[in-house]
């Protein structure tokens, strides 16, 4: 199983993530903040819709 991964050097804070997750896993702290791994089903919609390339599989 492979769950996103945050880079928080990258990351603005935009909230594309938290909008676009279909299982609502994302919060915006001073980062975003993948709080529900457990809810994930490694769509990739948060990887593909990052503008900054922040968030990755692992």
């Amino acid at each position: 199983m492979s769950i996103p991964v945050v880079d928080a050097n990258l990351c603005t804070a935009c909230g594309i993530c938290v909008d676009e997750c279909p299982q609502a896993c994302y919060d915006l702290e001073d980062v975003a903040a993948l709080n529900r791994p457990e809810d994930c089903t490694e769509c990739g919609i948060c990887v593909d819709s990052c503008p900054n390339e922040s968030i990755t599989m692992d």
